[in-house]
């Protein structure tokens, strides 16, 4: 069946914070305003245990802040489609077309807010997937309760998941490739108070064994080359992310890592598209980052959305 062709101001793909506060924006500016999302609206800071960085809240659960910026936006007259994606892109400077799987969408400017998705574990197989390896603690650790878990990683996330898992499992491993964390230091401070956490740096997992799922894993120490037999019942990974950029390398200019080379205005190399969040180059990815780039991104479309009528 033909897909019909629908027309909108502003087409914005991917709704977490970048996306969202730029299809808040863009509505208050009275700009037909929509939203593509593949997955649940909020990414990957939606499963985030808690939030204490984003200005105006304390502490905030992931989910709750995601929901309070997406009411606001859909408040203004955005409209978000959600468990959708985009199948294919043409953009030009002249031309913007998104189609999805149910609709074709031609727009007068663009945003990708993409964002990214979690690095896998390297020496992962399908067959744990799910049993035993995990990408969300907020979804599969209430499945660890009294039981023994790892979290791989480094970084603020990895913490994070390993504070979200202390209220279930009753050891927690933190292993993690390098000499020291990457995580916020009040993070790290709050690490040692909880007695059922054991940090292990300078290690990395080289196997993992389990006839059905995960039984146990080996960690090799990088700089004395010891290994170690680990029982576990699970793993959480956090060892980075990958940019969602695949669909638009034809057409968009990305970096060595595969994000979208734009500067402060948001601007990518063809007029009328933009990127905003943690898809775009920059030094720094947070939560505030990633609303000021929805926020430029959306004052900037406007800008050239008026200046080609």
């Amino acid at each position: 069946m033909e897909k019909s062709v629908k027309q909108v101001d502003l087409f914005i793909i991917g709704a977490g914070i970048a996306g969202l506060t730029a299809a808040l924006y863009g509505s208050r500016m009275k700009l037909n305003t929509f939203v593509l999302e593949n997955a649940l609206v909020g990414g990957q800071i939606r499963n985030a245990h808690i939030v204490e960085n984003y200005p105006g809240f304390s502490a905030i659960k992931g989910s709750e802040l995601v929901e309070h910026v997406r009411q606001q936006a859909v408040q203004a007259g955005a409209i978000i489609d959600e468990f959708d994606q985009a199948v294919k892109v043409t953009l030009s400077d002249k031309e913007k077309f998104i189609e999805t799987e149910t609709s074709i969408y031609q727009t007068k400017a663009v945003i990708i807010a993409s964002g990214t998705k979690r690095r896998e574990l390297p020496v992962t197989e399908e067959k744990y997937l799910g049993r035993g390896i995990h990408y969300c603690e907020l979804c599969d650790g209430p499945w660890y309760d009294g039981k023994t878990v790892a979290v791989v990683g480094g970084g603020s996330a990895a913490v994070g998941a390993v504070e979200f898992l202390t209220k279930y499992a009753n050891k927690i491993y933190l292993i993690h490739r390098s000499p020291q964390l990457t995580a916020e230091k009040l993070q790290q401070e709050r690490l040692g108070s909880y007695s059922n956490v054991e940090i292990l740096l300078n290690s990395v997992i080289s196997k993992i064994n389990g006839e059905e799922k995960v039984e146990s894993v080996v960690v090799d120490n990088t700089l004395d080359k010891r290994t170690a037999l680990l029982k576990l019942d699970g793993i959480f990974v956090n060892i980075g992310s990958i940019p969602r950029t695949d669909l638009f390398r034809e057409f968009i200019s990305v970096s060595q890592s595969g994000h979208i080379i734009a500067g402060e205005t948001c601007e990518t190399n063809i007029t009328g598209v933009y990127t905003a969040g943690d898809v775009r180059t920059k030094p720094f990815r947070q939560l505030t980052t990633a609303a000021s780039d929805g926020t430029v991104a959306a004052l900037m479309a406007e800008k050239y959305i008026l200046s080609q009528q």
